[in-house]
């Protein structure tokens, strides 16, 4: 019989934020994981000169707290802040890449949005704020801005981000800063502009909003974390049997394999598991609860590194490329991984990682490899102008849930976890059914987890 104050389950990046954080609060915790190794889907390899990742590519220091454990652990890991590149992107239309507009006069040149968008985009910060709280997406910005920039602004960045469906997602679960900006302002132009220029809070100066990656890839950054949270604090390798609240809190049963199981008598609970593991770790949760928390929707994306030893295509002077849902083609998007941090490919190659699949798009999780293969070659070939395609790094990465889509059932998920949580004194909700899907929301929720 082991004895914590506090047991958190899952060792992904939220886990390990949090146990960090615990770690230097000076608390009495343990972590347990089923994998042999810390992380979750982040992971890094390196392959013929090239080194790539196998889950998340890159973050964004999107809030304060990335920017704390970044200066935790400066004696640990080099972050590396993407060059300037990274302000350059392209959208595909009409089979040619067009880099997205950055200024006025780039906006008013595109070819990506059509003239009469254009001009009713001087209307924006004039017209009345939604009223409708799940309104979605693509309703939103065809309601504020016009058709073609939800095809050709939008949508790519959702698929960029989400590998979803602008007109499933629900701005205000699954992009809370673009929905506040017409709600409290009005307007994404005027809300933006207003931001801008408001007095900004100290603390939140800290958050960049700069693009990193860490030198030797995010393994480092989930080295340095398990370190930092203290290895002796992890049982790894360990599957939960069963979780049965007593008088003490809970009492927990783990097992590696067909070896004893094990107790644990903790205080507290503190989970950070998919949606479509609750069930099976937290049986005893009311079935009106557990559906609700379930119906959260996991998408399939293939992930794809792509290593060329000398490149002879279109300059990769960007952040990358993105497909539009309407181009009707088979990627979703590309990163330029060499073009955005140093020694990703050896000199005069390039690396760049791309991803298929998506909430509109799962019939291509059921190709074989080399059908996926092929799909590639055709693409990379007309996209970048390549005259014969013989990589010297081919990775394929399936990813069965990747991405959950914070759609309209997100309200009524929201609510259960908040009953679950007062149902059951000491137990706590965390992952990615809540707060955000990117590496800051799960750095930021690791903190807030340990503090509450």
């Amino acid at each position: 019989m082991k004895n914590t104050d506090i047991l958190i389950i899952g060792s992904g990046l939220t886990g390990l934020s949090c146990a960090h954080h615990l770690r230097k609060k000076g608390k009495d915790f343990l972590v347990v994981e089923a994998a042999n190794n810390p992380g979750g889907v982040i992971g890094t390899s390196e392959e013929n000169g090239f080194l790539y990742e196998t889950g998340p590519n890159t973050g964004v220091i999107g809030n304060p707290e990335v920017a704390e454990i970044f200066e935790d652990l400066k004696d640990n890991i080099t972050v590396e802040v993407a060059n300037k590149n990274v302000n350059k992107r392209y959208i595909l239309k009409n089979g040619n890449l067009e880099a997205l507009p950055g200024s006025l006069w780039g906006g008013i040149k595109t070819p990506l949005f059509t003239f009469r968008d254009k001009l009713r985009l001087l209307g924006e910060p004039f017209r009345k704020a939604g009223t409708n709280p799940n309104e979605t997406l693509a309703d939103l910005v065809k309601r504020r801005m016009g058709k073609s920039f939800l095809n050709y602004a939008i949508d790519p960045f959702i698929l960029g981000v989400y590998a979803g469906d602008p007109a499933q997602l629900v701005p205000r679960f699954a992009l809370p800063k673009l929905y506040n900006l017409e709600q409290e302002y009005g307007s994404f132009i005027g809300g933006a502009i207003k931001k801008k220029f408001a007095k900004a809070d100290p603390e939140m100066k800290k958050a960049t909003r700069e693009i990193f990656s860490v030198k030797g890839g995010f393994k480092n950054l989930i080295e340095a974390l398990y370190n930092s949270a203290g290895k002796e604090n992890f049982l790894m390798g360990k599957e939960i049997v069963s979780i049965e609240k007593n008088e003490g809190g809970f009492l927990v049963k783990i097992q590696s394999g067909n070896a004893e199981i094990e107790e644990i008598q903790t205080k507290k609970v503190i989970s950070t598991i998919g949606a479509y593991n609750i069930r099976k770790v937290f049986p005893f949760i009311e079935e009106e609860h557990l559906k609700n928390i379930e119906k959260l929707h996991y998408t399939k994306v293939i992930e794809v590194a792509l290593g060329f030893d000398k490149w002879e295509g279109m300059e990769l002077d960007g952040f990358g490329a993105l497909i539009p849902h309407s181009e009707k083609r088979d990627l979703l998007g590309i990163m330029f991984m060499s073009s955005l941090f140093k020694n990703r490919a050896p000199e005069g190659g390039a690396l760049i990682t791309l991803f298929l699949g998506g909430v509109r798009r799962q019939d291509l999780l059921e190709k074989k490899d080399e059908e996926i293969k092929e799909i590639i070659s055709k693409e990379i070939m007309d996209l970048f102008k390549l005259k014969s395609f013989n990589p010297k790094l081919f990775k394929l990465i399936w990813h069965s849930k990747a991405i959950p889509q914070y759609a309209a059932d997100s309200e009524n998920r929201f609510k259960s976890i908040e009953a679950v949580q007062n149902n059951y004194p000491g137990l706590v909700l965390g992952g990615n059914i809540r707060d955000g899907i990117g590496m800051a929301d799960r750095m930021k929720q690791g903190k807030m987890l340990a503090n509450g």
